[in-house]
């Protein structure tokens, strides 16, 4: 398989899974109605709608916002496909096709919902006081699995990958 290959289907098998887990809690699992749903004790299921950027940033629900948003991830997506087109390394290109999944995947909550929907959990409980981190989705995780690809391709990898 060509690292370009690979680089589609792992942005592929990204949507799907991220698109199947989101459908699965939203429809399925009814997670809107189940409330907080406790897997672990430092892991939990909540819906939560995000109609900012990564981490919650820049909450807005104004139309022109969220465009805005969404013109701003396709200019992302396109550019991250070009360098994916011209990557010869397969963890480099695999990295970008994960991001694009993942930003594919959160830009098809965007225009369904008008938010991207979140809903993992992880938290941890010191002295009586719990600290969460943020709700994410199976599309974040690849964005952060990508990126770290990358970084290691980057750094470490032979030949380092090149943006284009």
């Amino acid at each position: 398989m060509t690292p370009l290959r690979a680089g589609i289907l792992a942005a592929v098998v990204t949507v799907i899974l991220d698109q199947a887990s989101k459908l699965w809690l939203l429809n399925g699992f009814d997670l809107a109605h189940r409330g907080v749903v406790r897997v672990t004790p430092f892991f939990d299921l909540v819906l939560a709608w995000n109609i900012g950027i990564s981490f919650g940033w820049l909450q807005n629900d104004g139309q022109a916002a969220q465009i805005a948003l969404m013109a701003v991830k396709v200019i992302a997506v396109v550019a991250l496909a070009i360098w994916m087109a011209r990557s010869h390394t397969l963890l480099a290109t695999i990295a970008l096709g994960l991001i694009i999944g993942g930003a594919i995947g959160n830009g098809i909550d965007r225009l369904a919902y008008g938010a991207v929907v979140d809903f993992a959990l992880f938290h941890i409980d010191i002295g009586g006081n719990t600290y969460n981190w943020y709700v994410f989705n199976l599309a974040d995780v690849a964005i952060v699995a990508g990126v770290a690809g990358l970084l290691y391709d980057s750094f470490l990898g032979v030949p380092a990958a090149k943006a284009p």
